[in-house]
């Protein structure tokens, strides 16, 4: 979905996807998330209010006629019916339902700040759902190792050296596909994140090791993107599916398909491996991830079962023990 595909937002939707896509350099699937949070409330907006027919199908609802006396006429009680009509008709998990929230927030305080459309903004005190932090799912460093062992076949030493990145780089999918050799200098590596943010990334030696192996069969023939660095069978950049599939392919072989891991969680493994082995600080952790807010990032700081015994039993009383000896 592009700017283009938003027709049916009316114009201060619009522009404010514009600003959030030229001026606030967001990524286009988060723009594409802005849009789709706010159709979905000006839909139920209409549907609450009775401003379309009762049989007409939520789907089908038109927002093209949302205007500035109806998006004025919003109150924070609207904001919150509507939270309650995502958790009990939607079955909107809390994650989604405070994606929503940032949407309207950002959408509503555009308007009163920078568009001086609204005098008030009515959901300036809206708040976030609250929700129970989910610890990420990673692999063990066993794991990690049983990854790498499994890799085989004819595209063994690209397949490998895609493993190595993830496991040791954290980055996402989208970066690691876009990934051009001739940006790999020095030892370092710039790569594009989100919102467009380039990055530069430190490689270290099992990092430049893969590369190099690559490297040498790397196909050179017939490439039609030549400076892209991972190559498919077609002589194309290799896409997100397909490296989803290949690494997808290797869980399977160690036994772990089918249980919630993926590509991502290739992404938290080495954000945890980085923060528990390695004792990498968390502010640095954000630079190495690319994340905009620190919080983000917090939640690679949760400890394992064994870090948790450990640290009681270094407790320096951790032997102590009671005297039986009464004073008489």
């Amino acid at each position: 979905m592009s700017i283009n595909c938003f027709e049916e937002a009316p114009k201060p939707i619009f522009d404010f996807l514009m600003y959030m896509s030229t001026v606030k350099n967001k990524s286009q699937n988060t723009v594409n998330e802005y849009y789709l949070d706010l159709r979905t409330f000006f839909r139920y907006l209409k549907k609450a209010r009775n401003l379309v027919a009762v049989d007409v199908e939520f789907s089908d609802i038109s927002i093209s006629d949302v205007d500035l006396d109806l998006i004025r006429s919003v109150t924070l009680d609207d904001a919150y019916k509507f939270m309650l009509y995502l958790q009990q008709e939607r079955k909107n998990t809390p994650v989604t339902r405070s994606r929503k929230v940032s949407s309207l927030h950002s959408f509503f305080k555009y308007l009163t700040n920078r568009q001086m459309l609204l005098d008030v903004n009515p959901l300036e005190s809206l708040e976030q759902p609250k929700s129970g932090k989910r610890l990420p799912k990673y692999l063990t460093l066993e794991q990690c190792y049983d990854l790498l062992n499994a890799v085989e076949g004819p595209y063994k030493e690209r397949d490998y050296c895609i493993l190595v990145l993830f496991l040791n780089c954290g980055m996402r999918l989208s970066e690691l596909c876009s990934i051009n050799y001739n940006s790999i200098n020095n030892g370092q590596l710039r790569i594009i994140g989100k919102g467009n943010k380039e990055r530069k990334v430190y490689l270290n030696q099992a990092c430049l090791d893969a590369i190099s192996a690559y490297m040498k069969v790397r196909p050179t023939d017939g490439v039609k993107d030549k400076y892209a660095l991972f190559i498919s069978r077609q002589n194309n950049r290799l896409s997100p599916k397909s490296v989803q599939a290949m690494v997808n392919k290797y869980l399977d072989k160690i036994g772990l398909g089918g249980q919630g891991y993926s590509v991502h969680k290739l992404r938290h493994t080495a954000a945890t491996l980085m923060y528990q082995h390695g004792g990498v600080d968390i502010r640095i952790l954000k630079e190495i991830l690319g994340h905009e807010n620190l919080g983000t990032t917090e939640i690679y700081t949760h400890l394992s079962d064994s870090q948790l015994e450990n640290a009681i039993k270094a407790n320096p009383l951790a032997n102590a023990k009671m005297n039986n000896n009464k004073n008489e």
